[in-house]
């Protein structure tokens, strides 16, 4: 799930592997993701990369953060990264990746550190968020979908995806130059006094709770 790099394609056997030995999956969702790593470690790196900006990186329906899925742009979302920051320091992780807290892998990998019993209770949290990452992409009928697929199917997630498939089913794609220009159009920028925020105020980048906070990820991530 992470940004391609030459170290993750040289993981392929060791991915396998773990695969193979944990038998975790169904054999159809196993099978599929076997196929999804090894065809992803067979690509040109700079060809996989850029997709994966395209993918995830040019709009918000697909954001790997899942604060963007919950609070948007609003203020609320920087108190919640501050939380989940607080989270990991307070068990003993410090964040060294250049991402943000909320960044799905990373905060997967955090999860992969903690006992079973919390690593369930916060994946139960944002359910909703991967399945409705795993609906879009399988709308798009990108390869990728697998992955949020096998994350539901391991942790025994109960997010009913038919009902998501009905909410997103009129969704159009906002990665496009269209749709990325329309959102530039939408959120012109203001200097000085029109600026509510004032004119120096520091804004969040995009791409790249104690648990009060991770709590309205599940309340307010549900489709409508």
């Amino acid at each position: 799930m992470s940004y391609p790099e030459q170290d993750l394609f040289g993981y392929r056997d060791d991915m396998t592997a773990i695969l193979e030995q944990e038998q975790l999956l169904e054999p159809s969702l196993h099978d599929q993701l076997i196929t999804f790593i090894n065809d992803l470690c067979a690509r040109d790196l700079m060809d996989a990369q850029s997709e994966y900006v395209e993918l995830f990186d040019r709009g918000r329906t697909l954001s790997l953060l899942l604060f963007e899925h919950v609070h948007g742009e609003s203020r609320d979302r920087g108190q919640a990264m501050v939380d989940l920051l607080a989270v990991y320091n307070d068990n003993g992780f410090e964040l060294t990746a250049n991402e943000l807290p909320d960044h799905i892998p990373l905060f997967l990998e955090y999860l992969s550190q903690r006992p079973v019993v919390e690593i369930k209770q916060w994946l139960g949290d944002v359910e909703h968020i991967v399945g409705i990452l795993a609906v879009r992409l399988e709308q798009r009928e990108h390869p990728y979908q697998v992955i949020f697929q096998s994350l539901l199917a391991v942790t025994g997630a109960t997010v009913d995806l038919n009902k998501i498939r009905s909410s997103v089913a009129g969704e159009v794609p906002d990665n496009t130059p269209e749709a990325m220009d329309k959102v530039w159009e939408e959120e012109a920028v203001r200097f000085g006094g029109d600026d509510p925020q004032g004119s120096c105020s520091p804004s969040m980048p995009r791409a790249n709770e104690q648990r009060v906070s991770v709590a309205s990820i599940k309340r307010n991530s549900r489709p409508n």
